[in-house]
This record gives C-alpha cells, structure tokens and sequence, in this order.
C-alpha cells in the first residue's frame, strides 16, 4: 500500500478534483466543522484509533472484493458505477466519472484498493452529515460510515481553521499548540506535512490528506508507520 502511494507522489500523476465537486467537498469539510464538536484532543488521540481505522479498512475490502467482480484486483468504471449505484443513489454520472477519474491517480484504467477507499468516503462525505435526529445509515455499513466520521474529525483536527484546507500553520499548531505536553520535533512536523502536500502548494486538501492517512495506518498488522513521535519515546 505504502509502495503505491510513494510510487504515485507526484504533481502529474496526482490529479485534481472537478472544480465543481472539490467546491462541494470543502463546504461539506466546513459543514461538519460548525455542527459538532471534535473528538480528538492531540495527535495521539488519533493515534490510538488506528486499530478501528484497520477494521473499518478491512469492512471496505469486503465491499471492494464483492464489486470487483472479475477479482483482478481492480474495480473498472462498470463495476465502480454498480458500486455506487447501490450505496450513493443520489450521485450524477458526472459525479461517478469525476471520481473515477481522479481518484485512479496511478492511470491504469483501473481503481486499486486504497484508491477505492479514498473514493467510497469522499463520495460519503458528499451526502448529507448524520445527525442526531437521523440514525438511517447512510451506506448500509454503520461501521464504515464511523470510520469515515472518525477520518474526517482527523482531517478537521489539523484544519485549525476549518476552511477545508490545511496549511503548514494549522498542523504546527494542531500538533503543538493543541498538545503541548506531547509536542513533536519541528523536522517531524514538516516532514508529514510535505507527505501530504503532493501539489507542494502549501494546502492540503481533504483528498490529498485521506491517500496520506491510509498510508499512515496501513492495512495489515506490520504497515503501519510511526506518524508523531517525541524524543526517545514512540507513540
């Protein structure tokens, strides 16, 4: 998975949201930041939820195994709309061939599996948020929709500013200022910062962020990777 994601981190191999639905994306980033109350109170906090983030990643490739019908490992845009025909009625065609196309960063005609749990929760998080008057889940997999709530109260404890980008301040700030009894090295910060940055525009934004923190958790037992850690203490 790791491999992937190094393999593809480059400007043009990573590509860019319709303009359109990358506007519906920050809004729904914004939405959620003014309706609730984050979770997470230091880069630990998230931390210690990395093993729900592997279940939930393992209730995805169950989804992922059952559309890939010809199980060649990819998910073709037949099979894609199939897919989210089922989970996302409400969505366009336009909307299904966006993502496709954008999260197939590597270009080979074809959505892997991290690709395809980068696009399962951006096309959640173009729904309407849960609220507490409303329990019907949204996909048919509760537990999926949690782990997507729980990526998105992440990525909103790094936009300090909830303006559905995060910038090199909001992260020092989020890991430093947020927690100063658990402050990261600055070359750490920065450097997980650049790993988010594939455009190397000083933004990140939410896609840019999921593909990282997939990389982050991992999948299996032994992939997962030291994100934060102080002096002579692992996290």
């Amino acid at each position: 998975m790791g491999g992937m994601i190094s393999q593809c981190n480059s400007a043009n191999k990573y590509r860019r949201l319709d303009p359109e639905l990358e506007k519906k994306m920050v809004e729904a980033i914004k939405l959620r930041a003014s309706s609730r109350r984050n979770s997470f109170k230091s880069i630990n906090s998230i931390i210690l939820r990395f093993p729900q983030y592997k279940e939930g990643l393992k209730t995805i490739k169950s989804v992922f195994e059952q559309y890939d019908e010809d199980s060649n490992g990819t998910i073709d845009r037949g099979e894609l709309k199939k897919c989210l025909q089922k989970l996302r009625p409400h969505l366009t065609d336009k909307d299904i061939d966006d993502l496709y196309h954008s999260c197939d960063i590597d270009g080979h005609e074809g959505i892997q599996f991290t690709e395809f749990v980068v696009l399962l929760c951006l096309t959640y998080l173009l729904g309407k948020p849960a609220t507490t008057t409303n329990n019907t889940s949204m996909l048919g997999l509760p537990q999926l929709e949690t782990t997507f709530e729980t990526i998105v109260e992440a990525f909103l404890f790094l936009d300090n500013n909830c303006d559905g980008k995060v910038n090199k301040k909001d992260m020092i700030r989020a890991l430093n200022d947020a927690s100063p009894w658990e402050k990261s090295p600055g070359y750490i910060t920065m450097k997980r910062f650049k790993e988010m940055d594939w455009h190397k525009n000083g933004r990140v934004s939410f896609k840019e962020f999921l593909f990282t923190f997939i990389n982050w958790v991992g999948f299996d037992d032994d992939d997962e990777r030291e994100i934060i850690a102080s002096p002579g203490r692992k996290c």
